[in-house]
């Protein structure tokens, strides 16, 4: 492991402690092991450390996102929107303690949404990526025509988030098992009345 990954891991650790607003580079790069002048040849700033957190340190779902269309008539809709789900619970339970700290003041928020903005990034943007393989799906036959894809990508998301929230206001630490299997309720839950006759 280089320097670069020490420092991410680190950065990992002490986020879920404080928090976003709360963790400070020099906080950081101590629990890492390394000066800050070190820290500052990797990352310009603790955004760019936070964002490689998110997708470093908790890469699974922006990895089953991005299989999303080649999963499309290969596998089945509810296997594969178990996959999503489990992945999503355990991503926004792993960032909650992180992410929850954004919204402490306006400035941090603005400048936060700026530098997601342009990267193309955005708590939206695994919505739209759901949707356009359930649009897929929908388009193939495995849903009624008359599904809306990305309100059902958002009811999904929203629920994982909810649960997400509600498990750390407990300082529940769920096992796979169990994330799996809260992931399969709300998929054929969500699916049921949505589904065309011997689909899923």
């Amino acid at each position: 492991m280089g320097t670069r990954d020490e420092i991410v891991r680190a950065a990992a650790t002490v986020m879920r402690a404080q928090g976003y607003a709360r963790a400070t580079t020099k906080e950081i790069a101590r629990a890492a092991g390394y000066s800050e002048a070190a820290l500052y040849k990797h990352f310009p700033d603790k955004t760019e450390i936070f964002l490689a957190v998110l997708t470093e340190e908790m890469p699974a779902l922006h990895e089953v996102l991005a299989a999303l269309p080649e999963r499309a008539d290969t596998a089945t809709l509810q296997e594969t929107l178990t996959e999503v789900v489990t992945e999503a619970l355990s991503f926004y339970i792993g960032s909650f303690p992180i992410a929850v700290s954004v919204f402490s003041s306006r400035e941090l928020l603005t400048e936060h949404r700026s530098r997601l903005s342009a990267r193309g990034l955005g708590p939206r943007h695994p919505i739209d990526q759901l949707a356009s393989y359930l649009e897929l799906e929908r388009d193939h036959g495995a849903l009624r025509t008359d599904t809306d894809p990305r309100a059902l990508a958002a009811l999904l998301f929203g629920a994982c988030f909810q649960e997400a929230f509600l498990i750390n206001f407990a300082g529940e630490r769920p096992d796979g098992k169990r994330l799996a299997e809260l992931a399969g309720r709300l998929v054929k839950t969500a699916l049921a009345p949505l589904l065309e006759h011997g689909q899923g």
